[in-house]
């Protein structure tokens, strides 16, 4: 009898925290890596949001909290829906968890049955698939390119559902790609969701803030009002307000779905940190302006990445829309050798040559279901960047 749960044997380990956490060991062996590899923001926590948590410490808000988060966190949370996005929630369709990751998790626990289908875009964040299969759900993938701008066709997305269809994944703007799908391409998709009744939809917001060119974020639920109740939303203050290790997302939707994940939550984790919530409120509460103002020191930095790959021989890539990654496609460099005779046949291959060639971490497209591809965060200091485009374009010029 084996110690581990048979579940494990179909769930591997976040490939992205793997490559950051490799890219971190060579650093600490004196090699000077530069990883492109984590997604998080570069700036630290706003003053205003670290204070309000120090405060909170002073005054000995140290306690347990309400499962589900505080109520002037959840309420906050309304508010946001309310002013940003046209949406009315009540504090019982929402609840706060340690993340957006746990948001997703528990809602899959609390709504998947034994050989319930999930219809997963690709390229698709790596820990969808995972937390489907621990929940015995089974993902069903719809996969795109560069061609379609990386958003999943609604005809396609059509073929994909059948009678054990449960939900459907939208993550816009996307890891990895950046894609975002515009309000009339929602629409689309409403129009779509509305002919199965049976079908969901749960919408990953947490880029939802990070958007150039003046691309206006729509998302599903307020184009498509009349079928709110079908729509989940997934959101949290990690990537707008740099607050990745604090560990705060939330969710809203119907509120029997929120009560069942309320109770899985209680029986796991509880409440997420009280100290982390009282900062997560004042994220909410406070001072937007700075929003913009990184947002904008984003972009910079995709229009700067996205000219030197697209100078690189055998690279092309995408103008992302939103989020902090690029994702460029390398297939034309599969078949070429490297300068120690082993070929690249994949993205793998690549990014295993970039690391130990070049010093260079990047995460291969075939963690996010497309291969051919690989992806960068670009949230770093655009000397780096410059510095690690270089180096690739230096690496790839060297394959023959």
């Amino acid at each position: 009898m084996s110690l581990i749960a048979k579940r494990l044997q179909t769930v591997k380990p976040s490939p992205t925290l793997a490559v950051a956490a490799k890219a971190k060991e060579l650093a600490m062996q004196g090699i000077n890596i530069i990883s492109l590899a984590a997604g998080e923001p570069d700036f630290d926590t706003p003053d205003n949001i670290k204070l309000a948590a120090i405060e909170g410490i002073k005054n000995g808000l140290t306690k347990y909290t309400m499962v589900s988060g505080t109520p002037e966190l959840r309420k906050a949370v309304c508010e946001k829906f309310k002013r940003e996005n046209g949406l009315d929630y009540q504090t019982d369709e929402v609840i706060v968890s340690t993340g957006g990751k746990q948001v997703i998790y528990n809602l899959f626990m609390a709504t998947l049955d034994e050989g319930d289908e999930v219809i997963i875009p690709a390229p698709y964040w790596v820990s969808y698939p995972d937390m489907v299969l621990l929940a015995g759900g089974t993902p069903i993938f719809v996969s795109s390119d560069m061609e379609t701008g990386f958003k999943a066709l609604t005809e396609d997305i059509e073929k994909a559902i059948t009678k054990k269809s449960k939900w459907l994944i939208l993550n816009s703007p996307s890891n990895p790609s950046g894609a975002a799908y515009t309000a009339h391409e929602l629409e689309k998709i409403a129009d779509l969701v509305r002919k199965y009744p049976h079908l969901h939809v749960m919408s990953d917001d947490i880029y939802e803030h990070i958007t150039f060119d003046n691309f206006k974020f729509t998302t599903l639920a307020t184009v498509a009002p009349d079928i709110k109740d079908r729509i989940f939303i997934v959101n949290g203050v990690s990537k707008a307000y740099s607050m990745t290790g604090w560990r705060i997302g939330y969710g809203a939707g119907n509120k029997t779905i929120i009560k069942a994940m309320d109770v899985i939550q209680s029986q796991s984790t509880s409440n997420p940190s009280s100290i982390s919530q009282i900062a997560a409120l004042e994220a909410l509460s406070g001072p937007q302006g700075y929003i913009k103002t990184n947002t904008e020191n984003f972009q910079k930095k995709r229009d700067l990445v996205l000219s030197l790959l697209n100078k690189i021989n055998g690279l092309s890539c995408y103008k992302s829309e939103g989020a902090f990654y690029l994702f460029p496609k390398c297939s034309d460099l599969f078949g070429k050798q490297a300068p120690n005779g082993k070929q690249i046949n994949s993205s793998s291959d690549l990014a295993t040559y970039l690391l130990e060639s070049a010093n260079v971490a990047i995460v291969p497209g075939i963690a996010f279901g497309l291969e051919g591809y690989f992806r960068i965060s670009y949230a770093t200091s655009s000397e780096l960047l410059t510095d690690a485009c270089n180096r690739m374009a230096q690496a790839i010029s060297q394959l023959k």
